[in-house]
């Protein structure tokens, strides 16, 4: 591991992580480009023109301006958002990613519009907010700005197993985050100060500028790939 890093950051580095990333292939190519890859999702976009965002923003530029940002896959501005709760996709048909009542060969489409259907009336636990805790090659790692939006966060996630119909095996240590990119190759060792000095300075900005991300409402979306999060059913 690169003594420069963080123990969380060492496996986006080669020297630590010699094994390729495990989207590479289905989720985007080695081009960076992004694959079909459909499913369903619940997640909280970006409030687009906030100062928050704007900062978001500005730390996503500083990693593209990287020399060697060409091993990160970028997705768009527009696509930006924290996943609140996992739905299902292509390449995970398998338990407990999938509603045990439900047949694994049911098509996706099919899937998201049982999941309307279950969806419906749907109240959920109210707003909450969310800060940056840490800065990675792929993005921002998230969590509740306070207690109480950690405790509510939970609840979102509780009950919205119900209506989908299983737990991840993470479900109660789902680490937040907010996607900018996937790696298509991992970073070289010798890469591991500037790095570390740019993620510093960026979670440095965001406790200056924006201590709080302002997001949306939840919201029920489908997806062909991870360029686009149609929102379908907003929630709560």
């Amino acid at each position: 591991m690169p003594e420069t890093v963080r123990p969380s950051l060492a496996g986006f580095f080669a020297g630590s992580n010699p094994k390729p990333p495990v989207h590479l292939g289905t989720r985007y190519d080695t081009s960076g480009n992004f694959l079909i890859e459909p499913g369903n999702t619940v997640v909280s976009h970006l409030v687009s023109g906030s100062s928050s965002e704007a900062v978001v923003l500005a730390v996503r530029d500083r990693m593209l301006a990287m020399q060697d940002a060409d091993r990160l896959a970028f997705t768009p501005v527009s696509s930006l958002h924290m996943t609140l709760f996992q739905g299902i996709i292509e390449y995970r048909r398998r338990l407990p990613y999938w509603p045990q009542d439900v047949p694994l060969d049911t098509s996706i489409d099919a899937m998201t519009r049982l999941y309307l259907e279950r969806l419906k009336g749907f109240e959920g636990f109210g707003p909450f907010n969310i800060k940056v805790v840490e800065v990675v090659p792929t993005g921002l790692t998230v969590a509740g700005a306070t207690d109480d939006d950690v405790r509510i966060m939970r609840q979102w996630r509780d009950a919205l197993a119900v209506p989908f119909g299983y737990r991840h095996p993470d479900h109660d240590a789902y680490v937040f985050h907010i996607t900018f990119a996937y790696q298509i190759q991992r970073l070289a060792d010798d890469r591991a100060a500037a790095w570390q000095a740019l993620f510093d300075d960026c979670l440095a900005l965001f406790d200056r500028q924006a201590p709080e991300i302002e997001i949306k409402a939840p919201a029920f979306c489908a997806f062909r790939g991870m360029k686009h999060f149609e929102e379908l059913q907003v929630l709560g």
